[in-house]
């Protein structure tokens, strides 16, 4: 905190992480619904996952980490920083490998992208393809 003509300020910066890289293979993907698919909603998505463990968001092992689902989501997060927690970045820090989703009727995105204890992405970040989906 700093004072400044007595009016305390918290002065925050950026936060960067510098994540370890994943396996050689590692990979992460939707195993359902595929691309293309028209769902009704609330829709069930299955995430899986290659060459990495799921554990709960905090939890120090290596070579392990959780699922964020981020639906539509134009840009990818930056780079070294934690993935933002909100509607179109969703966590599931508890080790989760499946969601139901309520999504409004109309065409929707959706990437998995695998962070680390932190919610930080791998460099290079494990992600899956994006699929679009049609909720009807």
């Amino acid at each position: 905190m700093i004072k400044i003509l007595g009016i305390t300020t918290l002065l925050t910066l950026p936060l960067t992480i510098s994540a370890a890289p994943p396996p050689e293979g590692a990979s992460t993907r939707i195993i359902s619904p595929a691309d293309g698919d028209t769902v009704s909603s609330p829709v069930t998505v299955v995430f899986g996952l290659t060459g990495l463990g799921v554990a709960p968001a905090g939890t120090d092992k290596e070579n392990t980490g959780h699922h964020h689902l981020l639906v539509d989501v134009e840009e990818l997060p930056p780079a070294g920083e934690p993935i933002p927690s909100d509607d179109h970045h969703r966590h599931f820090g508890g080790g989760q490998t499946e969601a139901s989703l309520d999504l409004a009727p109309g065409e929707h995105t959706l990437q998995l992208i695998f962070g680390d204890k932190n919610h930080t992405p791998h460099t290079p970040p494990v992600m899956s393809e994006k699929i679009t989906i049609t909720v009807e």
